[in-house]
């Protein structure tokens, strides 16, 4: 077998509020006089719904209150996304709620944006950034998304996206929907997690999503996955997290294999890393062990991350030509 951390990949879905070093929130919030408890112990995070987890965020995000704390969890993604193989990061970020909630609108994105330029120089990964909008806050929240998506789309942000409790509809949020279209940004919405194939259809008819954020739930619907497949529309798929939020039993029943087995653009992520205590790595190490697929499917797993990324065609290029190689490399 051969070693994952050396596996090039991608990483589509993952959260950067979610994605912080324990030690880290812990520093930031004593600083900023919020208390923070002891990390979670050892061993898989299971919520019992999703206002447990949500509580949780909220948590994370009283805590981020300086230009500094949003610079720090930046530079310290890009390090621990480089440590175990990442080439290539689009890391969602909250950031009209957090310019909301402290009173500058920009400040949150702009010193992310300042973090993550740093983290790349620093460690040899490159990043982009998604804005992500909770489906159960206002559309006026929404709309500065798009505009901040769209002013700072030539500092790396890439695009938005919907997320949040899929109970809540995306219908309401159609116009700023076709905005962000007008304005060129990608579009990549959560679908098909808590909430069946009615909130992938409308993911892919009103959302205009290029991607699926989970998608699991397609299996329900055969003419769903039939058409999702035709379509080619990738799936981020986070078998760890969907274990912790109750959307599988456990991961040894996860339905990553029977998506593939579907003929489904499936991809590797872990949506909420350091909530659920896993890595990139960690999550294609349990796959490995869970579905005993061999290095071949593994790095078809994470050429296909790479091809349904919007990195530019040098990056796809680079990084498909690097997961050959580690391929090509003799198995221990």
């Amino acid at each position: 077998m051969r070693d994952l951390t050396r596996l090039p990949k991608a990483h589509l879905h993952v959260h950067l509020e979610s994605a912080i070093r324990w030690a880290t929130l812990r520093e930031i919030g004593t600083a900023n006089g919020v208390p923070v408890p002891e990390p979670p112990a050892d061993g898989p995070v299971v919520f019992d719904d999703f206002g447990r987890f949500a509580d949780l965020g909220a948590l994370v995000r009283g805590c981020l209150r300086r230009p500094e704390d949003f610079r720090r969890i930046a530079v310290e993604f890009c390090a621990d996304e480089a440590a175990q193989g990442t080439r290539y990061a689009e890391v969602t970020f909250t950031a009209a709620a957090h310019g909301e909630r402290l009173g500058h609108p920009e400040m949150p994105l702009e010193a992310v944006l300042e973090g993550l330029a740093e983290g790349q120089a620093a460690y040899g990964i490159e990043c982009r950034v998604l804005l992500d909008h909770s489906r159960r806050r206002s559309v006026d929240r929404a709309r500065h998304t798009v505009d901040l998506a769209a002013r700072y789309a030539t500092h790396g942000v890439l695009g938005i996206g919907l997320a949040g409790d899929e109970v809540h509809p995306l219908a309401p949020f159609a116009e700023v929907i076709e905005s962000a279209r007008d304005a060129g940004l990608h579009l990549v919405h959560h679908a098909g997690e808590t909430c069946g194939p009615a909130s992938i259809r409308e993911a892919m008819t009103v959302g205009h999503t290029e991607r699926l954020g989970h998608g699991i739930r397609v299996l329900d619907d055969a003419d769903l996955v039939a058409e999702v497949r035709d379509r080619g529309l990738p799936l981020e798929v986070c078998p760890s997290s969907n274990v912790a939020l109750g959307v599988a039993p456990s991961f040894a029943a996860h339905p990553l294999p029977l998506l593939r087995d579907a003929g489904l653009v499936v991809t590797v992520n872990t949506d909420i890393p350091v909530i659920v205590g896993t890595t990139l790595t960690e999550e294609y190490a349990r796959i490995r062990t869970a579905f005993g697929y061999d290095d071949a499917v593994l790095a078809e797993l994470s050429r296909a991350g790479v091809e349904a990324s919007f990195a530019p065609e040098p990056t796809k290029t680079r990084l498909c030509r690097e997961i050959d190689a580690w391929l090509a490399t003799p198995a221990s």
